[in-house]
């Protein structure tokens, strides 16, 4: 079978289609991916055949925009990406939709759903994180709108409902509608109703992560984590991290997402807080100007390093929330301090204080005394490392991306 794979976004939103597409291709299919232009070389790693979403400067240009990182006004900057180049996904999965095939495309990928709606293909929305998944019963915490869990589920849910009404709703709906129409469609009343495929939703998540909900869609398949670095990327450590994780203690891992571009006082933080410590210190950012010049030697700063490799090297990890580095801590069984910024950040943080494994820290509270102070009574709580215990052990015997294969290979099954 031929499978059309479509999604925007930064590392951690196509490393998992990466990881699925690497997986299908050696299940013997045919497997194209259509994602933004600097992850070419990553399909080429997979030997997938890729389509670029826009140039390099054109992702370049959306993540250098402050407002992209923005609790409340990132979704509106993330949305405009997404419909700037709904047409060419579009365009795209028509162009290749002459022979059978399935498309499993990401929410935003809102030229996919079209696609569907127009065509009749069958569709696989992925969704990588609890976040984009409403529920009355369980609904997530939202950018921006912190509220506590004491407050009644419905309330909580109810407050959701408004901010699809007056932010996500507008932020979305007139562009993506004005395109529809001019396909001769109907418009789209709730994105976040419509962006669901009827065909099938992979949820890229462990039910011991985020328990599934009654109220969730009945076509959705909880398949677990995909742990994604292990595909299509660098999987191996620099010689130069290799010989330093080697030279002494475990470190300190500190980042704040691939596409972030204003993390000084981040990494400043970082730094001030290993001094406090007396721990060691490495720190992710693929980006220029963001790490403070002349670190100490126990201080080691690196654009990348791959995860699964590096983490279980390391004592803790301090990161904006992203789903994807929550699930390789907690592969990895080291406890995580989270100062979230936008997107799932804040829900990510709930689910793992609730679980045990981590705690959250505020932008404004992430100072060099209270990210210390964190950092020492996860390191020292054992209720914590039994916590982060648990979670590797889980981890040990999931595999999400197999799991997401075989589900999308049963609509093979049923399909005539």
């Amino acid at each position: 079978m031929r499978f059309l794979l479509a999604v925007l976004g930064t590392h951690g939103d196509v490393l998992p289609f990466l990881a699925l597409g690497s997986a299908l291709l050696r299940r013997g299919h045919e497997v194209a991916l259509s994602a933004p232009a600097p992850f070419e070389k990553h399909a080429d790693r997979a030997g997938l055949s890729f389509h670029a979403i826009g140039t390099q400067a054109d992702f370049d240009r959306v993540v250098r925009e402050p407002e992209l990182w923005h609790p409340r006004r990132g979704i509106e900057t993330a949305f405009r990406y997404g419909l700037d180049f709904a047409p060419d996904v579009f365009r795209w999965i028509e162009a290749n939709s002459a022979k059978p095939c399935i498309v499993i495309a990401s929410p935003s990928s809102f030229g996919a759903r079209i696609a569907q709606d127009r065509f009749g293909l069958p569709l696989v929305t992925l969704h990588v994180m609890p976040l984009l998944i409403e529920s009355r019963y369980d609904p997530p915490r939202l950018p921006g709108l912190p509220l506590p869990d004491f407050l009644p589920a419905r309330f909580r849910h109810w407050v959701g409902r408004g901010a699809d009404k007056y932010v996500i709703d507008p932020a979305a709906l007139p562009r993506l509608n004005a395109f529809r129409a001019s396909l001769d469609l109907p418009p789209v009343r709730r994105l976040r109703h419509w962006w669901n495929s009827p065909t099938q939703v992979l949820l890229m998540f462990p039910e011991w992560f985020a328990p599934p909900q009654p109220d969730w869609p009945k076509q959705a398949v909880q398949v677990g984590f995909p742990m994604s670095d292990r595909f299509g990327d660098v999987g191996e450590l620099s010689p130069e991290l290799a010989a330093f994780l080697n030279a002494g203690e475990p470190p300190l891992a500190f980042t704040y997402g691939s596409g972030m571009r204003q993390g000084q006082a981040f990494f400043e933080t970082a730094v001030a807080a290993c001094a406090r410590l007396g721990h060691r210190g490495v720190l992710l950012a693929p980006q220029t100007g963001q790490v403070p010049a002349g670190l100490p030697t126990s201080i080691l700063h690196l654009p990348y390093a791959p995860f699964s490799k590096l983490l279980p090297h390391c004592s803790a990890l301090v990161h904006h929330g992203g789903i994807g580095t929550v699930a390789q801590a907690l592969a990895a069984g080291i406890p995580q301090l989270v100062v979230p910024v936008a997107f799932d950040h804040f829900d990510e943080a709930r689910r793992l204080k609730h679980l045990g494994p981590g705690r959250a820290l505020s932008r404004r509270r992430f100072t060099p005394a209270r990210a210390a102070r964190e950092i020492r009574r996860m390191l020292r709580d054992p209720k914590v490392q039994e916590a982060c215990n648990q979670a590797k052990c889980r981890l040990i015997d999931e595999d999400g991306v197999q799991a997401a294969c075989d589900a999308v290979e049963r609509l093979l099954a049923i399909r005539p």
